[in-house]
């Protein structure tokens, strides 16, 4: 076994892959740039090293300085967490080749399955399930930029019917891609998505596929070792999304009949198990209203809402990811994996709602979690920390689990309204009013929800706003002082910045949860 790995990654996931590191008395060395200097990660590491400047380029997209660091502090594995380099194969090969283990799967596999067209063809040659989409086999250089133009692309997807989805090959997030209804829509569509792709991903390689509407997005979670060991651990729904961002997801699926669920979990062994897939991955696939799977891509890493397969199964995941990097094989067959209860995630960002959900960064000046049976928050801020725009907006997960949906969503709501997060809009009462809605409540969670319930759910956070007395602003505005106050230092300074900040004119931005 390890006996130092190095957390190549900041915020929740890497808190989260410390505690695993803890639980394993492995040594935890965190790096982190300079804005990062007093984050949770960093307090709570064995080791911490600071790698650059707020530059992503400069810290924790810099591979040479990150394995450099790996080798002077004798770190035998990097854990990539997720986002940054987790499925960058240019690094994995790079640590292959510096002696320093990768905790995911093969550099090669990671380059094969992050290619959506290359990954897409090697699917389709094992009989899974796929959307309609470009004809790459017969298409000039398919999977170069001078091959993949607009006329190619088009010339070469004519069987498909609209309305349709441009996708960037190495896309993610929602990046690179855009719906298209009408045919002469398609070329400044195709235009506009490979022109995103290129900033993002530096790679402007796309294809289409038939756009199904009114699907649900239902995704796998894989686990396989070096011994032989491939399994699935059920699925998780993630279908409500916005701007192809996931929000709030859960497992079980409340759509899966067992009989679907069987023969998906199938697939999603077949494809790990063919491709000999070592280390936790993700089989992702769309499901329309007859209950059809559809092959959408695979995810070569760990996944932001892991947190709701561990409770519903009682599995540590990273503790799998890294007993199979050390060669080890994981600790369960497929028949001791069984689901027990239901489990959701809420994902919290820093983000205002009624502005497109926009990020909303400030300094916490309050912050108090959730507590009790079956709630779960996986955090990577401290209070009083800043959020700033240089990094992803999300501040934690929230999770709770119930022996049924029901009591999970009931938990979820319960938690919500108990969770302060002053400073900062965190659009916790959109989520709270997402899970009272009824179209949630009856499980018709189908990636549209938010294009037809958004601004419903907006109006009821609205009113709900105006409800309140004019003196309740006021008097969670002196609490929040006296409290921020009392945790300063007790200098006037520090109490003249914190009441500065509360007394400025947007009072619900600054109050945060109060509004709850």
């Amino acid at each position: 076994m390890f006996k130092k790995i190095l957390i190549a990654n900041r915020g929740e996931i890497a808190v989260r892959i410390i505690e695993t590191c803890r639980e394993m008395n492995i040594t935890s060395l965190v790096i982190y740039s300079e804005p990062d200097r007093f984050s949770l990660a960093v307090g709570l590491a064995d080791e911490a090293v600071c790698i650059g400047s707020q530059d992503l380029s400069d810290s924790y997209l810099n591979m040479e300085k990150i394995i450099d660091v790996a080798k002077k502090y004798n770190c035998e594995a990097i854990h990539p967490g997720y986002g940054f380099l987790s499925e960058n194969s240019k690094f994995a090969f790079k640590c292959r080749e510096s002696g320093v283990t990768f905790i995911g799967p093969t550099p090669e596999l990671i380059l094969l399955m992050g290619d959506k067209i290359r990954s897409r063809e090697t699917i389709r040659n094992m009989g899974i399930p796929l959307i309609e989409s470009t004809d790459i086999s017969k298409m000039p250089d398919n999977n170069s930029s001078s091959g993949n133009t607009i006329e190619n692309i088009i010339n070469h997807s004519k069987h498909i019917p609209f309305p349709v989805m441009v996708k960037a090959t190495a896309g993610g997030g929602g990046k690179g891609m855009r719906i298209v209804y009408k045919k002469e829509d398609l070329p400044s569509m195709i235009e506009a998505a490979k022109r995103e792709a290129k900033s993002y991903f530096s790679n402007d390689v796309v294809y289409i596929e038939k756009y199904v509407e009114n699907p649900r997005h239902i995704e796998f979670q894989v686990l396989g070792d070096n011994h032989g060991n491939f399994i699935h651990l059920y699925e998780r729904e993630c279908s409500l999304q916005r701007r192809h961002q996931k929000v709030i997801e859960e497992t079980p699926s409340p759509a899966l009949t067992p009989e679907v669920r069987e023969k998906m979990g199938a697939a999603a062994v077949k494809i790990i198990s063919t491709l000999k897939y070592t280390n936790a991955g993700t089989i992702e696939f769309l499901v329309d209203s007859d209950l059809n799977f559809y092959f959408l891509e695979m995810n070569t890493r760990i996944q932001v809402e892991h947190p709701v397969t561990e409770m519903v199964l009682g599995i540590d995941l990273i503790r799998q990811q890294i007993l199979v990097a050390a060669n080890q094989p994981m600790s369960y067959t497929q028949k001791d994996i069984k689901q027990r209860g239901h489990s959701i995630e809420c994902r919290i960002y820093a983000e205002d709602p009624f502005h497109e959900f926009r990020p909303a960064p400030g300094k916490i000046l309050n912050l108090k979690e959730p507590l009790g049976s079956g709630i779960r928050n996986d955090i990577g801020i401290n209070n009083r920390d800043e959020v700033t725009t240089l990094f992803d907006p999300m501040i934690s997960k929230l999770i709770t689990w119930g022996e049924n949906r029901e009591l999970a969503r009931l938990k979820m709501i319960k938690a919500l309204k108990e969770y302060v997060i002053q400073g900062i809009d965190v659009g916790i009462p959109f989520l709270r009013h997402t899970l009272e809605h009824e179209a949630f409540i009856s499980g018709k969670t189908f990636t549209s929800f938010f294009n037809n319930y958004k601004q419903e759910i907006l109006d009821k956070v609205e009113s709900e706003q105006k409800e309140l007395h004019e003196f309740i602003p006021l008097i969670a505005a002196a609490i929040a002082a006296e409290t921020a106050a009392s945790d300063s230092c007790s200098t006037a300074g520090t109490t003249g910045e914190v009441a500065g900040e509360i007394n400025k004119d947007n009072t619900w931005i600054n109050l945060g949860s109060w509004r709850n």
